[in-house]
């Protein structure tokens, strides 16, 4: 594989942090790289290092002769006074760029919707978002660099990027190098992985989830080989006081072994306990939004309609993510949900005993602190707050959210915008609704973070609505999904594939459904429900209720099963750490029996996942 560019030895420091350690990697041709870490840990300064525009204190960067790169910035450099038309394609003549089929493509994919000959200037964000990926798309160069390209994206243009970038080049040419926190995205275009951290880069074979296992299993590892040196510092202090008298007749290099272990022992990693937050209690109603149109006033003050005909009947405990293009009319029906718009059609019933928590994408929530320090902030909420029959204090929640105690000095103003938004999340849960709607919660937030605050959610205990162009994200926290698709909205039974195949039959002029004879909406996640189901050469309804019983009961069997074989990999494991760490003999049978669980393990995992599958598909 030719080397198309590299680094050696790179050390990187800036007046407040030291970034890079003397760094060295290399990017081949047919390389699909996915680069994650956490925020501030230099994710996007190495994709600057390694395309030339940021000198490195130290060591060298490489590019083979003739290697061309392209570069998108978290931030454009599109001018304000120049047409949408200049800013993609330049003065090139446009017989040139129209006659190319990958051009016109990324024109149809990407800002099909953006005025050709409309200024920059007057561009919503996401659309000057895409204008600025299909500039460098259309552009033929060996190596792209992107840096968060599905920001401002909604998911159906996500999902084009993504089989773009795929088949893009031909196996073995070009390469790409991703930092974003579109986990679904990484697994999708990336086949390795770099992860940045403490001024070092560690290289990972696979996508995302593979990463991820291979980090689980890493850390494993190192959990063992820590659980055997602190066996190890025990006896050694054990040793050390058996008595002053015998202390001193001990020889000195057994002293000094012992407080080396006991110096070098680790400080514990602090891990999300935010697992039982009290709500006030939800009555049987909670929202019901019926035959609701509406809408708001444009730039020149006429009304414009977003919705309509939308019912949706939301109880005590769903979580549902809403799903729609840019545009579609989600914050819309979230106002509607919320009473700050009135239908100008239809009626919305807020049960008497609901309390909303609202986290907005913009954090406006955030803007009255922006002086004020976050323990300042913490003062106005209660001074503790129970969480799993223990009471813990605001400060001790927040430094569980990835706050350090030195931060929780720092002025809401001087936080960087993934820090507000955990912090606004905090504050938003601290409120203790029993509605939390949340509006792009994964915003400039790392993978790391995001798993934790997926932790959190899962453990919410009321209502959840949900918008997020995070796939990953949708799938993981919610139950349902709803779909706003031509001011309808539209139960997804399918999730998120369903949606997908909707909008993308629907961007080729594909009829998607037809009025319901009942409510006059286009009823698109039944027609698609039907299209989908499989057909059974047997019995119309594929398997019968007898089949149907007997499925379920194998499913609830298996889980069990699987409770159980849990138990004994933990178990296998945890004796891995008491077994002498000299007897190679003894290491070899343990290690042996845990891999025999976890063999075990797996076997039932995939008996489950086949019979769950089958299950699925005929319910």
């Amino acid at each position: 594989m030719a080397i198309l560019l590299g680094c050696d030895s790179v050390s990187l420091e800036f007046p407040t942090k030291h970034i890079f350690d003397s760094v060295t990697l290399g990017v081949g041709e047919g390389d699909r790289i996915g680069i994650v870490g956490k925020n501030g840990d230099g994710k996007s300064t190495l994709l600057s290092v390694l395309a030339g525009t940021l000198e490195p204190d130290d060591g060298r960067v490489t590019h083979r002769r003739g290697t061309t790169i392209g570069l998108l910035g978290q931030k454009d450099n599109l001018v304000d006074t120049d047409t949408v038309h200049h800013a993609v394609v330049g003065d090139t003549p446009e017989y040139e760029w129209a006659s190319s089929p990958r051009t016109r493509q990324i024109l149809a994919g990407l800002i099909s919707d953006v005025p050709w000959e409309g200024t920059v200037g007057e561009l919503s964000g996401g659309q000057r978002r895409r204008v600025d990926l299909a500039r460098l798309l259309i552009g033929d160069y060996d190596v792209l660099m992107l840096d968060e390209p599905t920001n401002h994206l909604d998911m159906r243009t996500i999902n084009w990027l993504a089989r773009h970038l795929k088949a893009r080049w031909q196996r073995g040419q070009g390469a790409m190098l991703v930092v974003t926190h579109d986990r679904w995205f990484l697994d999708e275009v990336c086949t390795s992985m770099w992860e940045v951290h403490d001024g070092q880069v560690d290289p990972f074979e696979g996508g995302y989830s593979a990463y991820i296992l291979q980090r689980v299993e890493r850390d494993r590892m190192a959990a063992v080989t820590e659980e055997r040196r602190r066996n190890m510092a025990r006896k050694e202090l054990a040793w050390l006081s058996r008595g002053a008298q015998a202390r001193s007749t001990k020889p000195k290099f057994r002293v000094d072994a012992a407080r080396e272990l006991i110096a070098d022992v680790p400080p514990v990693r602090d891990e999300l306990e935010l697992k039982r937050l009290a709500v006030s209690r939800l009555g049987k109603q909670v929202i019901d939004v019926v035959d609701v149109d509406a809408g708001y006033a444009d730039a020149g003050g006429a009304p414009k309609q977003v919705l309509s005909d939308v019912t949706w009947l939301i109880g005590a405990g769903d979580r549902y993510g809403l799903l729609g293009e840019n545009g579609a009319g989600k914050s819309t029906l979230l106002d509607v949900i919320q009473g700050k718009i009135e239908p100008t059609r239809g009626r919305v019933k807020i049960g008497q005993t609901v309390r909303f928590g609202v986290l907005s994408q913009q954090l406006e929530e955030l803007k009255p602190y922006m002086g004020d320090t976050i323990r300042e902030v913490l003062g106005n909420y209660k001074k503790y707050y129970v969480i799993d029959g223990k009471e813990t204090s605001p400060e001790k929640l927040c430094e569980r959210l990835g706050f350090t105690t030195q931060q929780l000095w720092s002025r809401i103003g001087d936080l960087s915008g993934g820090q507000r938004r955990r912090l606004s999340l905090l504050l938003t849960i601290l409120d203790e609704p029993n509605v939390l709607i949340l509006d792009e919660p994964g915003n400039d937030v790392d993978t790391d973070m995001l798993a934790i605050v997926e932790d959190l959610l899962d453990g919410w205990p009321g209502t959840l609505i949900l918008v997020t162009h995070d796939r990953f994200l949708m799938e993981r926290v919610t139950d349902q999904q709803w779909a706003l698709l031509d001011g309808h909205l539209t139960h997804m039974p399918g999730g998120v594939d369903q949606y997908l195949r909707l909008c993308n039959a629907t961007a080729e002029g594909e009829p998607v459904g037809a009025p319901s004879a009942k409510t006059g909406t286009f009823d698109t996640g039944a027609a698609a429900a039907a299209a989908e189901k499989p057909k059974s050469s047997g019995q119309p309804n594929g398997l019968s209720n007898a089949e149907r019983q007997k499925l379920r009961r194998e499913v609830s069997s298996l889980e069990r099963k699987m409770e159980t074989q849990r138990t004994r990999v933990e178990e296998a494991e945890a004796a891995m750490a008491q077994v002498d760490p000299t007897n190679y003999t003894a290491l070899g049978e343990q290690q042996a029996k845990i891999d025999e669980a976890h063999a075990a393990m797996d076997e039932l995992e995939m008996a489950w996942l086949e019979a769950s599958e089958k299950l699925e598909g005929e319910e």
